[in-house]
């Protein structure tokens, strides 16, 4: 045996070595999806309408705080529809329009008569619509990522609003459907007055004129239980702008409040931390609402200034107080989400379909190794080792990368076991070629791999081209398969030409003078 070929044999152990450690144990290394682990299938839709409003409701809120800024006296400012909002009774027009001149770049306004009715331009509603529905997106992700969830799909699917959820391994259903609805809009507003113990009486305190400026905001029964009184509802009244928002966190973690009780703790980014102080520092003795999607969860008294961290407490267990943890961490939606599909795979489910699997790969692998064999005659071991070798690198190189194995993805198996067969037909069929023209065992099979290297090369790049757009522009079991396939025509060029040729050097060194070929 010659040097060069005991370092192709070395070469092709130490590749086999290491795929088989990168995959082996199979069941703690390979990632398996959703249609072969089990677990949940979710189809969202966000409520793009609803971020629509709130972007103009912020919009009426920052324009009536100018207009009382400059002494501009109006009748009426609201907002009509999630896109449009109207002014009324203005009685210095000019002073008006100098308020609003940055409104003016956002929304296109229609003069009347003593009103004006403000609409939001097309192209701005445009990239809202697509701002939102891209954050719920990352925010999504960010959430099932801390769920500890192995290779999740969060992607867009269908309609633009649509976003397609994927847990592979996921029981808690419920769970999971909450953490990623849960809007967690995090606010801190000073209690103006409160609580009352109904909506009808905190309006009677403003004897039923609630300033605009101002909105009422129902608190947990827990609330109401904490202060000695009887469980239930209560209300408060709070300013309707925020001074301090879940965009101002740093982060959020489950913690114990004064009572041992799951509390959850936070802290706030520089600049929401030197806002943080000056509220607290100015309302000391008044009371703090922590409001969480629109409801008041607890409402401490500051008893001193607080800079950049506080807690929230509110009759959490441990679970709750994780998951609110959790979400406050990823960030807040920015809309509403409603759910228009969901399906649950059961891990039985999933066990028969890798069996399916595992038979249509093996099926296929015994039928073409028949083939071979009784065609290409002792050839065709050849085929069959680099074959296996080639299904071995791909099982350890997606073990490697973290890659997912789907149902499609057992297709990719079987995909390349016909890619490497195609490829070996090519250098088998060539070889009889040379052989036909009387030259050498030896020289035919140097030239039949030299000649048909291009062909190959040719072949699998058509077709890697094509598995590649399939990755860039598929979603969930696509992206699967074409992963399978990009990894399988790698690894086939490897071993249809440097295996395949490395078995016929290491048969033919075993000849002092070959005169045929079983082929």
């Amino acid at each position: 045996m010659n040097k060069n070929l005991r370092w192709r044999l070395i070469v092709i152990a130490a590749v086999i070595a290491l795929a088989v450690w990168a995959f082996y144990p199979p069941s703690q290394k390979v990632n398996l999806g959703l249609d072969l682990k089990g677990g949940v299938h979710l189809v969202m839709r966000v409520q793009t309408d609803a971020a629509l409003r709130i972007e103009t409701e912020t919009t009426v809120e920052r324009l009536r705080e100018r207009l009382m800024a400059a002494n501009v006296q109006y009748a009426k400012l609201e907002v009509t529809s999630p896109t449009e909002f109207v002014a009324e009774g203005i009685q210095n027009d000019a002073a008006f329009r100098q308020a609003a001149v940055e409104v003016d770049t956002v929304y296109a306004r229609s003069p009347g008569a003593g009103r004006y009715t403000y609409t939001m331009r097309p192209n701005v509603e445009s990239q809202l619509r697509e701002a939102t529905v891209a954050q719920a997106l990352q925010t999504i992700e960010r959430r099932v990522n801390e769920l500890g969830v192995a290779e999740p799909i969060v992607a867009r699917q269908g309609a633009v609003n649509q976003i397609l959820v994927q847990l592979p391994g996921v029981t808690d259903v419920t769970r999971a459907k909450e953490i990623i609805r849960n809007t967690a809009l995090l606010e801190l507003k000073i209690v103006e007055m409160g609580p009352f113990p109904t909506e009808d009486a905190a309006r009677q305190a403003y004897n039923n004129a609630l300033p605009p400026d101002l909105v009422i905001v129902p608190g947990s029964e827990d609330i109401a239980a904490a202060g000695g009184g009887t469980p239930g509802t209560v209300y408060y009244v709070v300013r309707r702008v925020p001074p301090i928002t879940g965009r101002d966190l740093r982060t959020a973690q489950p913690s114990l409040d004064q009572n041992n009780l799951p509390a959850v703790g936070f802290s706030l980014s520089r600049d929401g931390a030197v806002r943080f102080g000056q509220l607290t520092e100015q309302n000391i003795n008044r009371q703090l609402a922590i409001i969480l999607d629109n409801r008041v969860i607890s409402a401490p008294v500051i008893q001193s200034r607080i800079t950049d961290q506080g807690q929230i407490t509110g009759g959490f267990d441990q679970q709750r107080a994780a998951d609110l943890a959790l979400v406050l961490r990823s960030g807040a939606l920015p809309a509403p989400m409603d759910f228009l599909e969901e399906r649950t795979v059961g891990p039985s489910l999933g066990a028969d379909s890798i069996r399916a699997g595992v038979t249509a790969a093996i099926g296929g692998l015994v039928l073409v190794v028949l083939f071979m064999l009784g065609y290409y005659k002792l050839a065709g071991f050849n085929a069959l080792t680099s074959i296996v070798v080639n299904l071995l690198i791909l099982l350890g190189m997606m073990a490697y990368l973290g890659a997912t194995m789907t149902l499609p993805g057992f297709a990719g198996f079987v995909l390349t076991i016909g890619m490497g067969v195609d490829s070996n037909v090519l250098i088998f069929e060539r070889i009889k070629e040379e052989l036909a023209t009387a030259k050498g065992v030896r020289a035919a099979v140097n030239a039949g791999f030299d000649r048909v290297w291009w062909t190959i090369v040719d072949t699998h790049v058509a077709s890697l081209i094509g598995a590649l757009l399939l990755l860039n522009f598929g979603t969930g079991p696509i992206r699967g398969f074409a992963l399978t396939l990009i990894i399988g025509l790698a690894s086939n060029v490897f071993t249809a030409v440097f295996v395949s040729r490395t078995m016929f050097e290491l048969m033919l060194s075993r000849r002092a003078q070959a005169q045929t070929l079983s082929i």
